[in-house]
């Protein structure tokens, strides 16, 4: 097999009021919408599509883990201490729950935060060195 998966593309979201969650993640995340029907709300954000798609209630991306932790399933890169920093901030003038920015015993320093709909996602601040160099000319 000499093909190899690439990217990732597309991420599915479940969320309870497309309406209302395709305004969330574009006005507070800076998200870009391209798409808004009744059952779903395409957004481009962190290059890559995502799709925010009714759901039934209490449906979430968020998982357990053996330890009974609630975790996250995506990990947004940011580019450096000072950008994380940066974000954090701006997440909370923009009332988005946030969590304290955290050592994880690992390069780099990140925080958590949840969408509308109690969606858990992660924030780390050591951006790829490959993503670095292909999209910022920087190694």
């Amino acid at each position: 097999m000499n093909e190899k998966l690439l990217r990732v593309g597309t991420t599915y979201i479940p969320v309870s009021n497309v309406e209302r969650s395709a305004e969330w993640y574009v006005s507070k995340l800076g998200a870009e919408l391209n798409y808004k029907g009744e059952d779903k709300a395409i957004v481009d954000l962190a290059n890559q599509s995502i799709f925010l798609v009714k759901s039934k209630e209490n449906q979430s991306a968020n998982f357990y883990d053996v330890h009974g932790e609630e975790r996250f399933s995506i990990t947004f890169e940011v580019n450096g201490l000072n950008a994380l920093e940066e974000i954090h901030t701006n997440f909370k003038e923009k009332d988005v729950r946030v969590g304290e920015i955290e050592d994880r015993g690992h390069a780099g320093r990140n925080f958590i935060f949840y969408d509308v709909d109690g969606n858990k996602f992660d924030v780390w601040s050591e951006l790829s060195p490959i993503f670095k160099e292909k999209y910022l000319g920087k190694s």
